[in-house]
């Protein structure tokens, strides 16, 4: 039976290896955007030999190009992009940075899932297409690097009670896989 749980990020590897598939979340705290273009700025970075903008150790980065903010909020429309872009990625964020989650839309591949088993990451679902909705939980937007990207720029967001459901779990258990 799934649970609801308040989650503050950024969390540990034990926090990450108690959720598990189904649960669902109340995310507050600080999470990091990125998009694809970001994820290859950031391993080239790392292939470099180079620091990254930001400590990725037991952060969340949530897969967006939020929309521009409108007058009196901190941010535009923010729904969740396919995950599936970032797969080239993300297990060597996890792997190498200590990336502890992330946030999006989709299933995610083998070897994406193989690197949250082996270090104990997370992947959250956001529901596609509530953009205005979830930009209700984000109480602050501000930007860290890549501004030459715009909406797909590196973002720090503030946010409170982000209603998630945990899609991956840490051991592997997916909602995508039918048994």
């Amino acid at each position: 039976m799934s649970q609801t749980i308040e989650l503050t990020a950024p969390f540990d590897r034990a926090t990450a290896e108690r959720l598990r598939a189904g649960d669902l979340v109340r995310l507050s705290g600080v999470i990091w955007t990125g998009r694809d273009a970001a994820h290859k700025r950031l391993v080239a970075r790392l292939d470099a030999g180079e620091a990254l903008p930001v400590d990725l150790r037991d952060q969340v980065i949530y897969f967006v190009g939020p929309c521009p903010a409108p007058p009196g909020r901190p941010i535009g429309s923010a729904g969740p992009t396919t995950s599936g872009r970032m797969d080239a990625y993300s297990p060597r964020l996890i792997a190498e940075c200590g990336l502890r989650g992330m946030i999006g839309k989709g299933d995610r591949s083998p070897a994406v899932v193989e690197a949250m088993r082996r270090y104990g990451a997370v992947y959250f679902a956001a529901t596609g297409g509530a953009g205005a909705l979830i930009a209700g939980s984000i109480v602050k937007c501000e930007l860290v690097a890549f501004p030459e990207l715009g909406p797909e720029a590196m973002y720090r967001l503030e946010v409170r009670d982000f209603p998630l459901v945990v899609a991956i779990d840490a051991a592997g258990n997916s909602l995508y896989v039918r048994r």
